[in-house]
């Protein structure tokens, strides 16, 4: 099962652990991970995690997150097909580079996008391409 995790799941385990519900969206993550090191579950990657990732001001995230490529099973390149379905996800309300993640998705065939981010959660119910979810809840839902 093909899964694709935005930057905010990706740099979701450094965040500070004190309030509940980032420990146990970090505590779901490291989960997911342990079940793509197994191979249990297909990461996808895209150049847009990458983009975002190389801003990333703090070198320990940046290093960590961008070893995630080696274990991806698909690296999704930017298309004109990625941009015209990003472009119809900004009209719905998304931010452009949430638009941009939720078709590289789309486009590198996931079932699942995970997210932490409530904005994007808030809007899921409009993008039927793909189911959107937060970590915590696909960890409940899949049984890991």
């Amino acid at each position: 099962m093909r899964v694709y995790l935005d930057n905010c799941c990706l740099n979701r385990p450094f965040d500070d652990q004190r309030q509940t519900r980032v420990r146990l969206e970090a505590e779901a993550i490291l989960c997911i991970q342990e079940h793509i090191r197994r191979g249990t579950l297909e990461l996808v990657w895209s150049y847009m995690i990458a983009f975002e990732n190389a801003a990333n001001p703090y070198d320990e995230r940046r290093t960590t997150i961008s070893g995630w490529q080696q274990d991806a099973t698909l690296d999704v390149e930017e298309t004109p097909l990625i941009l015209q379905q990003a472009k119809q996800f900004v009209l719905m309300g998304l931010k452009a580079k949430d638009a941009l993640h939720i078709a590289c998705a789309i486009a590198g065939a996931c079932l699942y996008f995970l997210t932490t981010d409530d904005g994007i959660l808030k809007r899921r119910q409009d993008i039927q391409e793909i189911t959107i979810i937060d970590p915590t809840a696909f960890v409940r839902e899949k049984n890991l």
